[in-house]
């Protein structure tokens, strides 16, 4: 495998879990319930999509199809 493959099939994972996660409300609950970006990480991979929370997190602010990515800063988390 290539050094960028591996990227380009994470990505890949990410895209596939936000096109289940649009549809369904179940999971889209758990997730905006998740504390961290590796919760969701977890949440994916519990269902068999391949990511990091780093990965997540690049790609906040993006779109994909009807779900937009959002990293949530949350005050006092780091001390």
């Amino acid at each position: 495998m290539q050094p960028g493959e591996a990227q380009t099939l994470s990505l890949d994972q990410l895209k596939a879990f936000m096109a289940r996660l649009q549809d369904d409300k179940a999971l889209r609950d758990q997730v905006l319930s998740a504390a961290t970006a590796d919760d969701v990480a977890l949440i994916g991979l519990s269902l068999g999509f391949e990511f990091s929370g780093d990965e997540l997190l690049r790609v906040s602010g993006q779109r994909f199809d009807r779900v937009t990515v959002h990293k949530n800063d949350i005050p006092g988390e780091y001390s």
